[in-house]
């Protein structure tokens, strides 16, 4: 199974948009940027909500057939590993491993004395095309580094393997992700990862990297955007290098994790690809779940006062909900306006507080982070959260197709 040269990563928490989500590739093969659907949704999110990948795969397909969709799709396993990918094999066809929490774990001595005698090449001067200067490495470097990344690769294989045996074949596409580290990998570091890859035969067709700077939900890039730029060229240019070197997957591409509302890095993003005919995977996470908020406050009526009740419960329990994601999350409390005071918003005070629009002085990109990581108060609400969703179908999934296609396809793809 082939992953095409653009593809986006959308999360529908409630899968209740996956129509308004496949209507903005729609405008976006409209506008001559062919963009792969492939909507994603973690194991912890599956918990949260009481949910199943079967559902999230029903709601793709319906929105596939309802809109005459004969382009490829997919259904990502977000984030899995050896405890949880069981339930994904027979709904999924996209299978984003993580290894995280194997990075820095040592390999066997032997293991990486293996390694580096089988790559004599990875140890002198290198020279890739598309990076200004070589760089030269030496034994030391090369075995600090396998030291640091060939328990995480050798994980991600068998975690690989797993999938493949419980689901009898390997058409299916494979992501590595590699960027919940402290620090960016710099192409020497990549290169070698890649050249781990290949060893373990392992066929990723993406793989998503730590870049420079913070990409916390739901709002912009928070870092140096030159720097970022830097890297995001280094990283094609390593891995241009790497499928001719070793003979890696011809579409391998990077994946952009977290990559919702990062307005201040889609022009590089998508001058890097022009300049150099790459592809790219962005996941959008869960905007889309803060568009249908923004739609039922837009709505107005008893669909603003649920809107008000879930940040209402989102302040009370921020803490709680805070937790997992500490380190994707920057939120000041000082910031964060009362639940009363939202209890006396009106809609448009509510949706411009909400929505990402940093030129509106009423922009709020705290609040925006709590009601992001905030799902679970609208999941405890059940049949009332969807049936308000369903009764204001029209304003939310105009709301969810205008952020997909307008704040991302369009500056991503399409410029």
């Amino acid at each position: 199974m082939q992953l095409p040269k653009f593809s986006l990563g959308m999360g529908d928490r409630f899968a209740h948009q996956a129509k308004a989500q496949l209507q903005a590739c729609i405008l976006g093969a409209e506008a001559g940027a062919d963009v792969a659907p492939v909507w994603n949704k973690s194991n912890r999110e599956h918990l949260i909500i009481g949910s199943e990948p079967s559902g999230t795969r029903a709601a793709a397909d319906a929105a596939v057939k309802e809109l005459g969709w004969t382009k490829p799709y997919f259904l990502d396993a977000d984030h899995i590993n050896l405890k949880t990918y069981e339930r994904f094999v027979a709904p999924c066809d996209f299978f984003t491993i993580d290894v995280a929490d194997n990075i820095g774990q040592k390999s066997d001595d032997a293991e990486i004395a293996k390694f580096v005698a089988r790559h004599p090449e990875l140890i002198g001067e290198i020279s890739i095309p598309g990076i200004d200067k070589p760089f030269s490495l030496d034994k030391a470097f090369v075995e600090k580094t396998a030291k640091q990344f060939l328990a995480a690769v050798q994980h991600a294989a068998e975690i690989y393997k797993a999938v493949v045996e419980k689901k009898g074949n390997e058409d299916f596409v494979a992501e590595i992700s590699m960027d919940e580290t402290d620090a960016p990998q710099t192409p020497p570091e990549l290169l070698i990862i890649l050249a781990a890859i290949a060893d373990e035969k392992l066929p990723i067709q993406t793989i998503a990297p730590k870049f420079t700077g913070r990409f916390n939900k739901g709002v912009d890039y928070v870092g140096d955007v030159p720097q970022f730029a830097k890297e995001f060229r280094e990283d094609l240019a390593t891995i241009a290098y790497a499928i001719d070197k070793y003979g890696l997957p011809a579409n391998l591409k990077l994946s952009v994790h977290s990559g919702s509302d990062k307005f201040s890095i889609y022009q590089s993003i998508r001058e890097a690809l022009k300049d150099t005919g790459a592809g790219v995977h962005v996941k959008t996470a869960g905007t889309t779940w803060l568009e249908e908020l923004i739609g039922l406050a837009e709505a107005g009526g008893d669909a603003l006062v649920l809107a008000k009740e879930v940040y209402a419960e989102a302040f009370a329990h921020a803490e709680e909900l805070c937790a997992p994601y500490a380190t994707v999350i920057d939120i000041k409390t000082a910031n964060l306006p009362s639940p009363e005071t939202v209890n006396g918003w009106t809609s448009e005070q509510y949706v411009r507080a909400l929505r990402h629009d940093e030129n509106d002085a009423q922009y709020n990109a705290d609040l925006r982070q709590l009601l992001h990581v905030g799902f679970k108060v609208a999941a405890k609400m059940g049949t009332r959260y969807t049936d308000a969703l369903q009764a204001n179908e029209e304003v939310v999934a105009r709301n969810v197709t205008t952020n997909l296609f307008d704040r991302h396809i369009k500056p991503i793809f399409i410029g």
